[in-house]
Formats: C-alpha cells, sequence, structure tokens
C-alpha cells in the first residue's frame, strides 16, 4: 500500500516543488514542504476526484505556515535577503531554454517582487495566477471565503503590477549580449561604458546574511552601481585565484563565481542581472553559503577569467 501511494505522489513531485518554490523562494525550504506534503498523503490516504489539485493545496496551506514563521526570522536577518537560487550547466550545442524544467523557470526577478506580497496574498496569487486553483479550494488553505482568496489575489496582482519593480523581458539572446557587454565594460574598467548599459534606476542586492561580505544596503542608480561593480572588479586582484562559468539561473543568464580571498577563505557567488530594452535593470548577487549549499561546483573546463560568455 505504501508503495502505491508513494507512486502515486511521486507523479506530483516535480509540480509540488514548484508551488512551494515559488511560494517560499528556497529549495530547500521547498523541498521539507513537499516532504511534509507526502506525510499528510500518507497519513490520511485520501482519494480526491483530482490528487493533483488537493496535493497543491495541502502545499499552499503548509507554505502559508512557513511563510508566516519567515517573517519572523527575518527580523533579525543580516542585510538584504535574496532567494536560494537554481543554478543549472549551460547545455552545449542546443537552445538553453529547451532544458529549463517546470520549477526553474520562475526567475529570480519574479520571487524578489513576490517578496512584497503578504503570506496570504502570495499564496492566493501563487495558487490562483500560476497553477489555476479556484478560489474555493484556496479558501480552504488560507480558512478564508472564497471572495476574501479573490481579494487577496486582486491586491497581489497590483503589487506586482508597481512601475517600481525591476523589469525583466529579455529573452536569452539578449541576456546573454547584455551580460557579455557588462562584463567587457567592468573588466576594462570603463565607468561611462558600464553606466550606458544599465538601467538609470537599475539596484543591486547582495545576500551574504553576515556569513560573506555583501552590501548590507541595495545600490541604486546608474552611476552608483557603476563604481559599485568597478570597486568589486578591483578587487580580484586580490585573490588568490578567480573562477567564473555562465550558467543558467532559474532559467536565466547567470555567472557562478568561485574565488579564494588573500587569506584563503573560499568565496562562492551566484550573480544574476535582470534586463530590459538592452539594459540591465538589478543585479542580483547571492553569497549566503547556506542558500548555496545545493550549486554545482564550477567547471574547470568551462571556467575562467574573465569568463567566456
Amino acid at each position: 500500500m505504501v508503495d502505491e501511494l508513494g507512486e502515486r505522489f511521486e507523479e506530483h513531485r516535480g509540480h509540488l516543488f514548484g508551488v512551494a518554490y515559488r511560494m517560499l523562494g528556497s529549495r530547500s525550504e521547498a523541498e521539507d514542504a513537499v516532504q511534509e506534503t507526502w506525510l499528510r498523503f500518507a497519513s490520511t490516504s485520501p482519494d480526491p476526484a483530482n490528487l493533483r489539485a488537493w496535493l497543491t493545496t495541502v502545499t499552499g496551506r503548509i507554505c502559508l505556515d512557513l511563510l508566516r514563521s519567515a517573517r519572523v526570522r527575518r527580523e533579525t536577518y543580516v542585510g538584504q535577503w535574496l532567494p536560494e537560487p537554481i543554478v543549472t550547466r549551460l547545455p552545449a550545442g542546443i537552445d538553453p531554454a529547451d532544458e529549463v524544467t517546470e520549477h526553474e523557470q520562475v526567475g529570480l526577478a519574479l520571487l524578489v517582487v513576490l517578496e512584497r506580497l503578504t503570506p496570504e496574498q502570495r499564496v492566493a496569487f501563487v495558487l490562483h495566477d500560476v497553477f489555476a486553483v479556484p478560489f474555493d479550494a484556496i479558501a480552504t488553505a488560507l480558512d478564508t471565503t472564497p471572495a476574501a482568496a479573490r481579494q487577496l489575489a486582486t491586491r497581489a496582482r497590483r503589487t506586482l503590477a508597481d512601475p517600481g519593480a525591476p523589469r525583466h523581458t529579455a529573452d536569452l539572446a539578449e541576456q546573454r549580449r547584455v551580460m557579455s557587454a557588462f562584463m567587457d565594460a567592468a573588466q576594462r574598467g570603463d565607468l561611462d561604458g558600464l553606466a550606458r548599459i544599465l538601467a538609470p534606476d537599475v539596484v543591486a542586492i547582495g545576500d551574504g546574511n553576515g556569513l560573506a561580505p555583501a552590501a548590507h544596503k541595495p545600490v541604486t542608480g546608474a552611476t552608483q552601481v557603476s563604481r559599485f561593480v568597478l570597486g568589486l572588479f578591483r578587487q580580484v586582484e586580490r585573490y588568490q585565484s578567480v573562477r567564473a562559468e555562465p550558467v543558467l539561473v532559474n532559467g536565466d543568464i547567470g555567472l557562478l563565481i568561485d574565488a579564494v580571498d588573500a587569506s584563503g577563505t573560499p568565496v562562492l557567488m551566484v550573480m544574476v542581472p535582470t534586463s530590459a530594452d538592452g539594459r540591465i535593470t538589478a543585479l542580483y548577487n547571492q553569497l549566503n553559503p547556506s542558500k548555496l549549499v545545493g550549486v554545482p561546483r564550477p567547471d574547470p573546463a568551462t571556467t575562467a577569467w574573465p569568463p567566456r560568455i
């Protein structure tokens, strides 16, 4: 019986991970949420007409509890918070988009904007707008009425439509071109050239949680971000070694950077720019070691500094 239940559940595991990851922005917490869904499924052995819908709703409820507790934990978080990235290697000889799985298609830019929502708004929006769960089921997960669940999703859409959110509309080819121009200007120390690649309202955000070197506050504006980036590149000379590999980060072009500083301390970073209209609109740098546990080490055969994009 357990084997049969397990087989039924495994058919939906990837989908449930996608639901949980969009809600939580954490790969490890999403995996925990899916495991908790499995335990509830195995202990109750329900036989609903639509098992996927039932499992999705249960996962939503579990994520709601996790989101509420996360808000309390983040009051003591050091510096800026960014989602936990999903990093995969660029496939050779084929369109990278063909290799992006369902749960990897949610970009970091969207996950960052989703952080602006309340836990209830986020659950309602993800379940309804992304996974087409009806408001009757969402109301059950949120312990509210269908009308209230609908209103939560409406408020979430309004927040996500805020024009102040970083724009990200470039396809992979455009992302690669912009990233290449960005790295070239930064490597040459070209302040004006770098500023031209950045949107006027660009923002740079780093997440280190006090465990790795990262700015505690966002850096905003093309001039300030240009100076910030050039400062980072000048520090490369002080490192014992620096390697970088172009990768897919949540389906977008990013860089996996592996370095050893002057004291011999290893530093791992995932850099992800978002871009629109040929310019970078945001630069996300994830350095928190606890959020990079599942990230592959750079491939020595494809890494270099400066990286080949």
